[in-house]
């Protein structure tokens, strides 16, 4: 897939982006707040395999690499470091790499005894799938942080291919998206026009609903950048780092 053709970015309000990842973190940060375990239970949702990638990256075996993800998140509430995380400060991506660095490097000179989570029930984490994920993303050659942008990557277009789907599935049509994902994202094991005649389309046809979801989903991963950014000016840059990741 080439460039994908975006839309505007989302604007922001009062400081965080309406209903985007920069207002969960504001609400996460709300000390005594009834939005905020909902608000740090999403945010772990969307953040934590980058962060278990970089740690097994870094040489912590599976259990550890997650004792250590439970831990930290459960820190990113407990002393408040949310509160230290806004636009203004640049991308969300670099402040939760950085804070995970402090914390791994004190938990290791000081040879912290973690207990997962802390004080607070372990979150649900699907270690099994991000560790697959991490084996087939962490090549060799990769060092950590590589493998947290490339993990970090591969989860903005993965949520973008979600929303994509969710359209599509609430006006029926599941099963078009279904049959022609391959050809919006990723490496495409058929034709197009094999994949439109499993569908019943023509050639042209397929071909016409192919470029209106690259569309589609151009805009909706641009709308995923944008959403971890203070300025919309550099959601072009973002999304060209972004896409560099992957590129070759």
């Amino acid at each position: 897939m080439g460039q994908p053709d975006a839309t505007s970015p989302t604007r922001r309000t009062h400081g965080c982006f309406a209903t985007t990842h920069w207002s969960l973190v504001c609400a996460a940060a709300e000390a005594g707040s009834p939005r905020q375990p909902a608000a740090l239970e999403e945010l772990c949702r969307l953040y934590w395999p980058p962060l278990y990638a970089y740690l097994r990256r870094s040489g912590h075996r599976p259990q550890d690499a997650e004792d250590l993800t439970q831990a930290f998140l459960a820190r990113l509430l407990e002393r408040g470091l949310l509160a230290y995380a806004c636009p203004e400060r640049g991308r969300f991506r670099n402040f939760l790499l950085a804070a995970l660095k402090n914390f791994a490097a004190d938990a290791r000179d000081h040879a912290t005894a973690l207990k997962r989570g802390g004080n607070r029930p372990p979150l649900a984490l699907d270690v099994a799938e991000a560790e697959r994920d991490y084996r087939a993303l962490a090549s060799p050659e990769l060092p950590p942080d590589a493998v947290y942008e490339r993990t970090w990557a591969l989860a903005v277009l993965d949520r973008a291919l979600t929303a994509l789907r969710a359209e599509y599935a609430a006006r029926g049509r599941e099963a078009l998206f279904d049959g022609l994902k391959d050809h919006v994202w990723g490496e495409a094991r058929e034709t197009i026009a094999r994949a439109g005649a499993a569908l019943g389309l023509t050639e042209t046809a397929a071909r016409v609903a192919v470029h209106r979801l690259r569309q589609r989903f151009g805009a909706l991963l641009r709308q995923q950048v944008a959403e971890t950014l203070a300025d919309p000016a550099e959601v072009d840059a973002e999304l060209r780092h972004l896409l560099s990741i992957f590129a070759g």
